[in-house]
């Protein structure tokens, strides 16, 4: 079956080094924050000027003067601050992330990334923070599910939306794979146990290349 959204955050979870400044984008990746490892110290930067952000609040916790950039309530974790956001922007810009964690629409095979507009007109563009982070972070990866509700790929050899950046993902998790982007475009790392090789070529547009040392995609029931 397919991850969750939350597994899918999960594993993304996991491949964050002790000690890393990461931004979290508006969506999927925001659920990182949930499932971070417990051994690891991993700061939590928000566009809008927090930094510390800590897991979802509970019902009793919410503070709505306290939201991330997507304006959903968040908590601080001791030590965290709040800062103006043009300094937060300094932050993004001056190279100081190690990592940005996007959303996307879309992804190409040479690492462009779409995740601001569709043609859907019932959801209006929305640029955000995203082109700054493309563009400031250290590193991006993308988390995004793997087809549209219609089954369409996201995978693609050319991103069909306009582009929020070109070429700077590095590293896709979807609900059915863990993918690297390379000079030779896609490189499959891990895949869901209950789709094959074939299965999963079929439901992405670009092609996939086997890693030498493919691992099954395993999360705990979330």
């Amino acid at each position: 079956m397919p991850l969750s959204r939350k597994q899918i955050a999960w594993r993304a979870a996991q491949d964050l080094g002790d000690g890393v400044y990461v931004n979290l984008g508006i969506g999927l990746p925001t659920l990182v924050a949930d499932v971070l490892p417990d051994d690891r110290e991993i700061v939590l930067q928000s566009e809008n000027g927090v930094l510390g952000v800590g897991p979802a609040p509970g019902p009793n916790e919410i503070d709505l003067d306290l939201v991330n950039a997507g304006k959903q309530p968040v908590t601080l974790l001791k030590g965290g601050s709040y800062v103006h956001h043009t300094d937060s922007f300094l932050m993004i810009r001056g190279q100081h992330l190690d990592l940005a964690l996007l959303g996307a629409f879309e992804v190409a095979e040479n690492g462009d990334i779409a995740n601001w507009t569709t043609d859907d007109p019932k959801f209006p563009p929305g640029v955000g923070g995203a082109m700054d982070l493309a563009a400031g972070a250290k590193a991006v990866w993308a988390m995004l599910e793997h087809n549209t509700r219609s089954g369409a790929p996201r995978l693609r050899r050319k991103c069909g939306y306009p582009l929020t950046a070109s070429g700077v993902v590095r590293r896709i998790y979807t609900d059915l794979a863990v993918i690297d982007v390379t000079d030779k475009g896609f490189v499959l790392r891990e895949m869901v146990e209950d789709v094959d090789f074939a299965a999963l070529q079929n439901r992405t547009e670009a092609e996939l290349r086997k890693a030498p040392d493919l691992k099954p995609l395993k999360t705990p029931t979330l």
